[in-house]
C-alpha cells in the first residue's frame, strides 16, 4: 500500500465512525449520495485524520445499514475489531475525477458549493451555496448575502475583572454568518447553471421571510 501526500485531487466520500462486530467490519457515515461508492468492490483511499497522509486500500464489499444512514464495509487486511477500532475517524476518499455518471437534473455536491443564488422574479442575489445536506430531502445551505445586523456588547476592560473564568464572558466572540436551508427540488430551485456559476429560486411565500 502506498502513502501519498494530500492534494486537491481527492474527494471525500465518508468517515469511519466505529467498528462493526468482531471481524474487522467498519461503520461508515457517508458524505456521498452514491451508494456504489460503498457497495462496489475496488480501490479507495484512507486519510489519516492526524497526519493527513493518504493510503490506498482495497474495499472488498459493503452493505447499507437500514435506518441508520450508515454503510458497513470490509477492507482487505482489516480482520479484527482492534484493527478496525484504530481506523476510527479516518476519511474515505476517491480521486476527484472518479465521478459517477449522473442522470438529468442530478449534480455532484462539489459542483453546487460556491454557486451564487438569485431570486428568479426579482433578480436579487440571495447568497452563496455553502453545503448540501440530505435529510429525507436534499437541502441546500445558503449563506445570506444580506447578513442581519449584529448588536455588539460594549467591550469591558478585562483588567478590571479579577477571575479568569469571568473574563471569558466578556471577550468578543466571532460572529458566524447566517445561513438558510433551501429544499433542493425543481419547483423551488428552477435553474442550475454551472457554466455561469449560479442557480435561481422561485421560493414559495414565506420561505425566505422566516429567516
Amino acid at each position: 500500500m502506498n502513502n501519498q501526500e494530500l492534494n486537491n485531487d481527492w474527494l471525500e466520500i465518508g468517515t469511519i465512525v466505529a467498528p462493526q462486530g468482531l471481524k474487522g467490519e467498519l461503520r461508515v457515515y457517508p458524505s456521498s449520495d452514491f451508494p456504489e461508492r460503498f457497495l462496489e468492490p475496488g480501490i479507495r483511499w484512507l486519510q489519516d485524520p492526524k497526519t493527513e497522509e493518504i493510503e490506498e486500500i482495497d474495499l472488498l464489499h459493503g452493505r447499507y445499514l437500514a435506518g441508520k444512514n450508515l454503510y458497513i464495509i470490509t477492507i482487505d487486511g482489516v480482520e479484527d475489531r482492534e484493527t478496525a477500532e484504530s481506523l476510527k475517524g479516518y476519511k474515505i476518499l476517491v480521486e476527484q475525477g472518479d465521478l459517477p455518471e449522473l442522470a438529468e437534473d442530478e449534480y455532484h455536491v462539489s459542483e453546487l458549493i460556491g454557486l451564487e443564488v438569485y431570486h428568479q422574479e426579482t433578480g436579487e442575489k440571495i447568497g452563496v451555496v455553502t453545503d448540501l445536506f440530505t435529510a429525507g430531502n436534499d437541502l441546500l445551505e445558503v449563506r445570506l448575502e444580506q447578513q442581519p445586523i449584529q448588536t455588539e456588547k460594549p467591550i469591558r476592560d478585562l483588567s478590571e475583572i479579577s477571575r479568569r473564568t469571568k473574563r471569558k464572558q466578556f471577550r468578543p466572540k466571532p460572529v458566524k454568518p447566517v445561513t438558510i436551508l433551501i429544499p433542493f427540488v425543481k419547483e423551488i430551485v428552477t435553474i442550475v447553471d454551472l457554466e455561469k456559476g449560479r442557480l435561481e429560486l422561485n421560493p414559495p411565500a414565506g420561505l425566505l421571510e422566516i429567516y
